[in-house]
């Protein structure tokens, strides 16, 4: 296969991946009989900070194809370079500040009201969207 076509697979697999943990196991796990709030924080802390690392092999493996097949300063790379730029915000920003708070409550802090979730929820759904149009951009040019 040439490199294109593995990074065609490697969009998908990296919105799939995405999409299941920040759109479905992130709320259900609440759900879930005996699942405390610090309970379920201390799940998605551990949750989210391995999608993490798991997020930053689909980005570093994506620019590294995206090399490899010539599209590296194509106009549909920026479709590419937004979720990377995403990531590396929630990197060193979003997820040290989220899980310090989870730290605080499981240790039983009341805080008051925070608008961290939605700036996460509205940068997945952005990255999201991104990958996407990158993925399908990319099937374009076959």
């Amino acid at each position: 296969m040439a490199p294109e076509h593995y990074l065609i697979l490697l969009t998908f697999l990296w919105v799939g991946f995405v999409s299941a943990i920040s759109f479905m196991e992130a709320w259900l796990k609440f759900r879930a009989p005996g699942v405390t709030l610090a309970i379920g924080l201390s799940i998605g802390r551990l949750i989210f900070s391995g999608m993490n690392k798991v997020e930053w092999f689909f980005g570093l493996a994506s620019l590294a194809l995206l090399f490899v097949s010539g599209f590296f300063g194509d106009s549909m790379a920026f479709f590419l370079y937004i979720p990377i730029l995403i990531l590396l915000l929630q990197s060193i920003w979003l997820l040290p500040a989220m899980n310090k708070r989870a730290e605080l409550v499981i240790s039983g802090a009341e805080l008051p009201k925070s608008v961290l979730h939605f700036y996460y929820i509205g940068a997945e759904l952005v990255k999201v969207i991104m990958i996407v149009s990158f993925g399908v951009t990319l099937l374009g040019t076959l």
